[in-house]
């Protein structure tokens, strides 16, 4: 048999983007180690639905640790204290009997909160849509396997695409910021031939847009590096720095 543990949940409600919102404490009862974190919230739920109250809100999709919809602060850490690991991949075996987990929602101005643990998080897809992408006006898009590119520069292109857009960079950083995200995605298209037509373009556009959204700025604390489940390195946001760089200096693209 899998052993349980008995846990102190401390959720954070809000019934609304304008409801002031407050913790209430849950128990969580016979839980079983082999469960993961969502589904632990999938039996608290369910205990409250029986009760008749409202269960908690909670985003998820695949809970593989791909689409990056789950995400909350578990004791003040973006998915939980495990390095590399998303909320819905973080496993009950990882707490003890009686402890008290408080979980609540990202916390950026940038991201207001839905309700409960759902914050809006369409900021980061109107950066996508300023810039992180390739457009092929005319034809059809072009074989990639005619341009070659050297191993390395894959790689690092591979390690930056492999930003799920999650959003705890943003959660974790003192300023709110979205470099890491943002300079994820630049990265992983200015490493590649394919993406250096619109290097320019993307570069200034993202920039703007991010500031628009009401994000912060990098001051080089690394906690968004810390708290990543895919650990993108801090490195694309020096590359992202260069591209707006050359962008604003030798480039007919303001």
């Amino acid at each position: 048999m899998s052993k349980t543990i008995q846990l102190t949940l401390k959720i954070w409600r809000q019934n609304g983007p304008d409801d002031k919102g407050r913790f209430e404490t849950y128990p969580a009862k016979d839980i079983s180690t082999d469960m993961s974190f969502l589904e632990m919230l999938d039996v608290v739920n369910e205990q409250l639905t029986l009760e008749g109250q409202e269960p908690i809100a909670f985003e998820h999709d695949c809970r593989e640790g791909i689409c990056g919809t789950c995400g909350a602060m578990v004791n003040g850490r973006a998915h939980g204290h495990l390095k590399g690991t998303t909320l819905c991949q973080l496993h009950m075996r990882h707490f003890k009997n009686g402890d008290t987990l408080v979980i609540e929602p990202f916390r950026a101005r940038a991201f207001p909160v839905l309700r409960d643990l759902v914050v809006d998080r369409s900021a980061l897809d109107r950066i996508i849509q300023a810039g992180g992408y390739i457009s092929v006006n005319t034809g059809s898009a072009p074989e990639a396997n005619t341009l070659p590119v050297p191993p390395d520069r894959a790689e690092r292109a591979m390690d930056a695409a492999a930003c799920i857009g999650c959003g705890a960079c943003v959660a974790s950083c003192p300023n709110a910021s979205a470099m890491l995200f943002m300079s994820a995605k630049v990265s992983h298209l200015a490493l590649l031939p394919q993406g250096r037509p619109e290097a320019a373009r993307r570069a200034i556009g993202m920039v703007r847009e991010m500031d628009a959204c009401g994000f912060g700025n990098c001051s080089n604390h690394r906690e968004c590096e810390q708290t990543c489940p895919k650990e993108i390195s801090i490195v694309n946001i020096a590359r992202l720095n260069r591209e707006y760089c050359k962008a604003g200096l030798a480039s007919l693209e303001k």
